[in-house]
């Protein structure tokens, strides 16, 4: 499973003139699914964000988690995270999960970060959505994680 996490001061997603997820102070995650992942590196994902220390303590070091400062999530499907361009100019994603497994598979992590943090929003899947944030640092970081 690929992730692209940015630490927000804010976020929000929208669909057409509809917000459909906001947070303030968190992270902001783009999820993409890969054919070989199953429910288990869903879960291992939700556990890995929930513990990935990437917000300042009193020193100014990242080392708090957004469970420590509580902040929220907002979890975004993005697909054209398994870009393959090494075959020319126009993107490849071959790499990705079809539809239905990629649609399984960001619902189930959606279902795990609700079970284990108060604060989750996200984005449609499949929709055209337009995501706003205001990245803090800037911080940002490539996940990718397997069973």
């Amino acid at each position: 499973m690929l992730a692209l996490v940015q630490r927000v001061a804010q976020a929000r997603v929208e669909v057409g003139q509809r917000v459909v997820g906001a947070i303030g102070r968190g992270m902001l995650v783009f999820v993409c699914a890969e054919p070989s992942d199953s429910d288990a590196v869903a879960q291992k994902l939700v556990g890995k964000l929930l513990k990935l220390r990437i917000f300042s303590d009193e020193a100014g070091k990242m080392n708090r988690s957004v469970v420590d400062v509580q902040g929220g999530l907002l979890i975004v499907s993005q697909f054209t995270l398994a870009a393959d361009v090494s075959g020319g100019n126009r993107p490849s994603f071959t790499g990705a999960a079809e539809a239905q497994r990629g649609r399984a598979l960001y619902e189930m992590v959606l279902q795990a970060a609700r079970a284990q943090h108060p604060a989750v929003a996200a984005g449609e899947f499949a929709a055209d959505m337009q995501v706003h944030l205001i990245n803090d640092g800037p911080v940002t970081i490539p996940l990718r994680l397997q069973a």
